[in-house]
């Protein structure tokens, strides 16, 4: 039966939506540390290079991620210029691609209006929201591994032509990889192979999945710029690049660790507020397998069945897998960070549609009052958080002096408190249209709107007032550094290791740890023009060969020292992230 095709007024509303989501104020917070300052300064340093074969960070062999992000901002660098939404527009662009990409997928074979469920709850939930806003690798991954997944479903599922969507697959995994290492192809190869052993559905693959070819076109593509490093760097590349894959994968890396329930509360929350149908989707996907496995095998072993492949619940058992092999791979990993189960939001985002366009249909869906439900109390605890948050800050400030000098003076303002009082709102809202069959309708909407108000709303008032003060000030010092010296002269960050450093000079930096005074003392033992960038609570633990050092600027507790005096200030030249004209001590 044919179904409705895809509505272009549902995708040119995506576009926009998403286009505002993603690039608004996308390049007026200076560059997060650690993993957005390493990344954005290894593709400027391959931008400043055309070196476009090896990555290097701070003039070093960067091997922690492959190649294919610093192309894309490479690209970007060309075309916007060197700084912050250059480097972060290669996710944004790319989050844009998925909504649409995801959009189109489910409207093809659910329809245009579970389609557009589906593309909005996939926008609209914080963790794809700011993965599209950061200068890393996860969202481009994640297109690429939905791109596959939705190549092997089609090419294994449609008739003719449509077969050819099968290539998508295989070349959807070896841009994976080329962005972010082995979990490019892990994360399609799990989820295929779970579904292929749970439908028994081994020689439809062989017969229309082209393995042999497709493993052929993943070398090709993913294998040339492997090879290359390998041939280039010998063992200083295969020995960090296993560090950075298999050891990341036994063993916790950078304190980034965690129990092995670590990733529950991440998808509760990430995938907010449409988590609260996952609990249902999940069991209603497993109760229809269990309704039908055998009309399943009887078309496997029928070619020429009527019913054709992959209808009716056979997609979200297939997302239901996706999502379980995923989250059980990420789990399995030593190494557990918030973003690392992107992967698996574009099935969540597909089951979680679903299951809300049956429930529209049929009041009495069974657990849709209790999804609701649950919906408010998740929502609830959050708006109890946000009005916390100013309280707790203030608690803990003490402890984040070391990288957020002003910790201790700064004020979140009312940003949280009007955040905390659209949640509840809201969650009042959903109560009300949520329980009452004849409205059910609407609690889509102001989800979707109190999620989009409250992520905007940070956007806007909170996160300039961060920058400000917690973010930009060691930045605009290293910019302005970066103006004053020359390729023979010497920038130290002195107990401040953040990478953005690197990107905001322009130059190699030496990253010298507090505790490490004897490198400090070998460093400013060296003749010509030296600048050191440091919190101002660190000045008085510098040795006395910095005695001759002077203090050239000032920024909200940081301050950049120097043996010579300043030639240029930048005052407000929209190249470091903040307006404010720079204090200056001496010229």
């Amino acid at each position: 039966m044919d179904r409705p095709a895809p509505q272009p007024i549902h995708l040119v509303l995506l576009l926009l939506l998403s286009g505002l989501l993603f690039f608004v104020g996308l390049g007026s917070m200076g560059l997060t540390d650690r993993d957005e300052g390493r990344n954005a300064e290894a593709g400027r340093e391959m931008f400043a290079s055309g070196d476009l074969i090896t990555p290097t960070f701070n003039g070093e062999l960067r091997v922690a991620k492959p190649v294919f992000v610093y192309w894309l901002m490479t690209v970007s660098y060309q075309v916007f210029g060197v700084n912050e939404f250059a480097a972060r527009a290669p996710s944004a662009f790319f989050g844009v691609a998925l909504i649409a990409m995801h959009y189109l997928f489910l409207s093809r074979l659910r329809g245009p209006t579970v389609g557009l469920f589906g593309a909005l709850m996939l926008l609209l939930n914080i963790e794809i929201l700011a993965l599209g806003r950061m200068a890393i690798t996860d969202s481009v991954l994640i297109f690429f591994t939905t791109l596959s997944l939705y190549g092997f479903w089609l090419g294994l599922h449609e008739q003719g032509t449509g077969r050819h969507w099968i290539w998508g697959f295989y070349a959807g995994m070896a841009l994976a990889t080329l962005t972010k290492g082995p979990v490019g192809f892990a994360v399609p190869l799990i989820t295929a192979l779970l579904y292929l052993i749970a439908t028994r559905q081994w020689l439809v693959f062989w017969q229309r999945g082209a393995p042999i070819a497709g493993a052929l076109l993943f070398v090709l593509l993913a294998g040339p710029w492997y090879t290359a490093m390998f041939l280039t760097h010998g063992d200083a590349y295969s020995s960090q690049a296993k560090v950075h894959t298999v050891g990341r994968f036994l063993a916790p890396m950078e304190g980034h660790g965690g129990g092995w329930w670590f990733y529950f509360p991440v998808l509760l929350l990430g995938f907010y507020p449409w988590s609260a149908f996952l609990p249902a989707a999940v069991y209603r996907a497993y109760a229809t397998w269990r309704e039908s496995p055998a009309m399943l095998h009887e078309r496997n072993g029928s070619p020429g069945a009527s019913e054709p492949a992959g209808s009716g619940h056979e997609l979200d058992w297939f997302a239901g897998l996706w999502v379980i092999g995923v989250f059980i791979f990420f789990s399995l990993s030593s190494t557990r960070l918030p973003h690392y189960i992107g992967p698996l939001f574009p099935a969540c985002a597909l089951l979680a549609a679903s299951y809300w366009a049956q429930g529209l249909n049929n009041p009495s869906a069974k657990g849709l009052r209790g999804s609701i439900h649950f919906m408010m109390g998740i929502g609830y605890l959050v708006a109890i958080g946000f009005a916390s948050a100013p309280f707790l800050f203030h608690k803990f400030a003490g402890k984040m002096v070391k990288e957020f000098p002003l910790a201790t003076q700064f004020d979140l303002g009312v940003g949280p408190y009007i955040g905390a009082i659209i949640v509840v709102a809201a969650m009042g809202f959903i109560g009300y249209f949520g329980l009452t069959d004849a409205k059910r309708h609407v609690t889509f909407g102001v989800a979707g709107a109190a999620l989009a108000s409250v992520f905007l709303l940070a956007i806007l008032a909170v996160v300039p007032s961060i920058n400000r003060y917690a973010i930009a000030p060691p930045q605009e010092l290293a910019y302005a550094a970066g103006l004053n010296l020359k390729p023979t002269d010497q920038l130290i960050a002195f107990g401040t290791t953040r990478p953005s450093t690197a990107f905001y000079a322009r130059r190699t930096v030496l990253f010298i740890p507090s505790n490490e005074l004897d490198r400090l003392r070998a460093a400013l033992s060296k003749e010509g023009r030296t600048m050191i960038l440091l919190p101002e609570s660190l000045e008085d633990a510098l040795p006395k060969e910095a005695a001759e050092f002077r203090p050239i600027l000032k920024r909200h507790g940081y301050v950049l020292l120097a043996n010579e005096p300043m030639v240029d200030i930048p005052q407000g030249t929209g190249t470091v992230p903040s307006t404010t004209p720079l204090t200056s001590l001496g010229h």
